[in-house]
């Protein structure tokens, strides 16, 4: 399974994935846990580039695109040949939310842009942590300029996430998180994940009979 978390500044992607990876090793599945920008050296180098540094949103486009396609290749691609579980902290669609719709880039260039980078592998499953944003912004621990956009910018991204699971249900879940605890989230997370993977292989099954 290739199963993303997305969502807006300190949602808590970073604990919940910590948690699930454990679950998930316990009952013997092998995890590979990796983040985007990011997973691999040229990809973190990328990324220390990105969260730190200003610059055109085009030029920032064009940054995740190149780190997504080495981490893709290098990392994600590898792992689902070799029937891994691979937990991704964030992905496509964070790049839909972030420059498209709070940095107001066009949404049909991502899309293309995401597809060539990605081979056009989509994930299985996609967590989405909601929290209000100015709760979010409070108990975010990693400073980078993202955070420094402020409530407005994060109030795009996160519509545009509510936007993205609305419109694909089938692979979105979205969990809200403001009044529960960790382990809550996890276990909301389990039975999300179960259930979607069940529809998948029911659906796969169909095909099959077909």
């Amino acid at each position: 399974m290739f199963i993303t978390f997305e969502g807006t500044e300190g949602c808590g992607k970073s604990t919940l994935i910590q948690n699930l990876a454990q679950d998930l090793r316990e009952s013997g599945k092998h995890v590979v846990v990796t983040r985007e920008p990011g997973g691999i050296t040229v990809a973190e180098n990328i990324r220390n580039i990105i969260l730190h540094q200003s610059m055109e949103p085009l030029t920032e486009l064009f940054l995740y695109e190149a780190a997504r396609a080495e981490h893709y290749k290098k990392v994600i691609e590898p792992a689902l040949r070799d029937k891994k579980w691979v937990l991704c902290d964030r992905f496509t669609d964070s790049t839909l939310a972030y420059q498209g719709a709070a940095r107001g880039l066009d949404t049909k260039m991502i899309i293309k842009l995401n597809e060539f980078a990605t081979e056009g592998r989509e994930p299985d499953i996609t967590i989405v942590l909601d929290l209000p944003v100015e709760v979010g912004l409070a108990r975010a621990k990693d400073p980078n300029k993202f955070e420094a956009e402020g409530i407005a910018f994060q109030n795009k991204v996160r519509k545009a996430y509510l936007a993205l699971a609305k419109k694909n249900p089938k692979r979105f879940e979205v969990i809200p998180v403001e009044d529960v605890d960790p382990e809550g989230v996890c276990a909301l997370a389990i039975h999300a994940i179960v259930e979607k993977a069940q529809a998948l292989k029911a659906q796969a099954a169909k095909g099959k009979k077909k």
